[in-house]
Order: C-alpha cells, then sequence, then structure tokens
C-alpha cells in the first residue's frame, strides 16, 4: 500500500488542490490526514470538503477543536484567535459538527496518526526537540506514526539516545519506532514556501516527504481580500 499523509492544510485551498494533484500522480491508494484543516486561511470550508472526500481518515487538529467548540481560544496568539473566530463565524454547522468528529489519534495497519504528541493528544504539545519526542515515543504503540503541529518535516527514531534527521527519504527499520512529522501543506516554516506532505510506502517501508509549489500570490490575494491579518499572507512568500 502506497499512502499519501496530509496535514496543517489551514484552509489554504491553492496549496491543497496542488498536493492532491501530486498525489494523484504519484499513484496512492490512501489519504490520510494529521489534522488543522482550518485557521489562518481564506478557505476553510472549500479544504474541508476535499479533505473529508479524498481522505479515508483525518485526525483533529488544535485549530480544528477550537473551531468545533471543543477547547478555548486564549491559548492562541492573536493572529491565529482572530482567524479562528472569522472562521467560525463562516463555517456552516454541519461543516462544524465536521470537525467535531475527528478523533484525536487514528491507528492503522501497523501505524498511527495523531496531530501534536500522544502524550495527552488534547494538549496538543508541541515536538520540536528529542526530550519532547521522548515523551510522545512512550505512549506511541506502533513501529511508525506521523504527526503536524510545529509545520516542520523532521524524522524522530526512538534509538538511544533518540536521533532525528531532515533528510527527505527515509527507510524504516522495524525494530525502531519513528515518529514522521509530514510538514505543511497550507502554511511550511522550514523556509520553504512549498507545500510539504509525505508518502509512506508499506511494502518498502520507506517514506518520501516531498514538495509541491503552488499559486501563494493567489492564497495571499485570498487571505487578504477576506480581512484577515496580512501578516498570514505574507508569511505564506516566506515559508516561516
Amino acid at each position: 500500500m502506497r499512502y499519501a499523509v496530509i496535514g496543517d492544510i489551514h484552509g489554504n485551498l491553492e496549496a491543497l488542490q496542488a498536493v492532491l494533484e501530486d498525489v494523484d500522480e504519484q499513484g496512492v491508494d490512501e489519504i490520510l490526514c494529521v489534522g488543522d484543516v482550518v485557521g489562518y486561511g481564506a478557505d476553510p470550508e472549500a479544504c474541508l470538503e476535499l479533505v473529508s472526500e479524498g481522505c479515508s481518515t483525518v485526525v483533529t487538529g488544535n485549530h480544528d477543536y477550537a473551531v468545533a467548540g471543543q477547547s478555548s481560544l486564549e491559548s492562541f496568539n492573536p493572529y491565529a484567535r482572530r482567524a479562528l473566530q472569522w472562521t467560525a463565524e463562516r463555517l456552516s454547522a454541519d461543516a462544524q459538527q465536521v470537525l467535531a468528529e475527528f478523533p484525536l489519534t487514528a491507528q492503522m495497519n501497523g501505524f498511527a496518526l495523531v496531530h501534536s504528541s500522544f502524550f495527552a493528544p488534547e494538549r496538543f504539545d508541541y515536538i520540536f526537540a528529542p526530550s519532547q519526542a521522548r515523551v510522545s515515543f512512550l505512549k506511541q504503540d506502533v513501529p511508525l506514526a506521523f504527526f503536524g503541529h510545529t509545520h516542520l518535516p523532521v524524522s524522530f527514531f526512538n534509538t538511544q539516545p533518540i536521533t532525528y534527521s531532515l533528510e527527505p527519504e527515509i527507510s524504516l527499520d522495524p525494530q525502531t519506532k519513528t515518529l514522521i512529522n509530514v510538514g505543511s501543506v497550507g502554511q511550511p516554516r522550514d523556509e520553504d514556501a512549498r507545500a510539504s506532505y509525505a508518502i509512506y510506502d508499506s511494502e518498502s517501508r520507506v517514506v518520501t516527504l516531498r514538495r509541491v509549489t503552488y499559486n501563494i500570490e493567489q492564497a495571499a490575494e485570498r487571505i487578504t481580500r477576506a480581512g484577515l491579518p496580512e501578516i498570514l499572507a505574507e508569511r505564506l512568500f516566506l515559508g516561516r
């Protein structure tokens, strides 16, 4: 089986469409999503429709969770909070119900999905460093897992000590737990403005992190035209 794993779309329709076109060219059997379909971008409902139609499994992200009314907006920075309020005001009741039904984690055939960390996933803790990955590994009961949340494509390995890799291709060791951040479709933050996602080939046991160009100018224009904070459009060009 070949799986595409996408995440952190954040209402960026142009980026999502470009990624789905690339996925279609890769001969993928299933598409999965590690959450944050909405937030920041100007097309939350259209993105949610595409994800709901195209993905066999979707776990919730902290922005999805907040828009669905399952958590407070107080922990978000002012720009994110404003975008979340804007999103909640525009999403239909049916769309918000779809968000509310996304689970915090999901287990597939030999691997798992989570938006942030397997340790108290409802807290949406960040994993930037090996010490934070270690906490998640303690609760990861499968050899491989995919996550998002930081918008940074990186792979962590439960070796002694824990190691990590920024390489775009990872050959999996079945004896070592691996935790792979697939990066962000809609708002990359590794100073590469291209959309990011992963392909997992379960037969070859190789994960490939792919980058896809998209129409940033159009996505940014939609954000400013919607009256969302200007910084949310500007950072698309910077990839951070």
